[in-house]
C-alpha cells in the first residue's frame, strides 16, 4: 500500500519539480527504506527494489519529458527482464537514492540500467530490459526515438549487457515449444 501514496507523491509533486534531462542522462530519485519496505532480516526486502525501480523509471520518463506525450499516446511500458546484483543491504530509515539511464537499445528493446546508492556507497545494480506496447502492439524503437526527438548516436552496449542479451535469447529458444 505505501508504494501508492509514493506513486501519488511522485505524480502530485515530486515531477512538478523535477528537473529537465537529456534522453541519456542519469536521473536520480531519492527515497527512504520504510520498516513496511523490510523483510525479517531488517533490511530492504528483495521484492521491493522492481517496485520502486519502476517509480524511478517513471519518473526518468517525466525528467526526459516523455511521460505525458508517451501516455496520451496511451504507449505504455512494459519489462521484459530483468537483473540484479546485490551488494549490500540497505537498513530501515536509511536514505538512498536510484539512478537511472538508458543504456542503449535495438531495433525492439531499451535497456537500462538502475543502481542503488547511498552515503555507504553501491547497494545494488539492476538492468532491466523493456519496450513500449499499445493495445497489443509493440511500438517500434525507431517510432519511440521519434517522439522522443533523440536526434543522437545509439550508445554502444557495454559487454556484459550483450551477454545478458545473448542469454535471454538463448533461453527464450529452448522454452519455446
Amino acid at each position: 500500500m505505501n508504494l501508492y501514496f509514493r506513486l501519488f507523491w511522485l505524480l502530485l509533486w515530486r515531477m512538478r519539480h523535477a528537473r529537465s534531462i537529456d534522453f541519456l542522462e542519469v536521473s536520480r530519485l531519492a527515497f527512504r527504506a520504510w520498516p513496511t519496505d523490510c523483510d525479517i532480516n531488517m533490511h530492504l526486502t528483495n521484492a521491493r527494489y522492481p517496485a520502486l525501480m519502476d517509480l524511478a523509471r517513471t519518473f526518468m520518463l517525466a525528467e526526459m519529458g516523455l511521460l505525458k506525450p508517451f501516455l496520451q499516446r496511451k504507449w505504455l511500458p512494459v519489462v521484459n527482464a530483468s537483473e540484479f546484483t546485490f551488494i549490500r543491504d540497505i537498513k530501515p530509515l536509511r536514505k538512498f537514492h536510484i539512478d537511472t539511464r538508458i543504456l542503449g537499445w535495438d531495433e525492439k528493446y531499451f535497456y537500462i540500467e538502475q543502481r542503488f546508492v547511498s552515503e555507504r556507497g553501491l547497494h545494488a545494480i539492476a538492468n532491466v530490459r523493456g519496450l513500449f506496447v499499445c493495445q497489443g502492439r509493440k511500438i517500434a524503437t525507431t517510432e519511440l526515438l521519434q517522439a522522443a526527438q533523440y536526434q543522437g548516436n545509439m550508445p554502444q552496449l557495454a559487454e556484459d549487457v550483450l551477454t545478458w542479451k545473448q542469454l535471454l535469447q538463448s533461453k527464450k529458444q529452448q522454452n519455446q515449444a
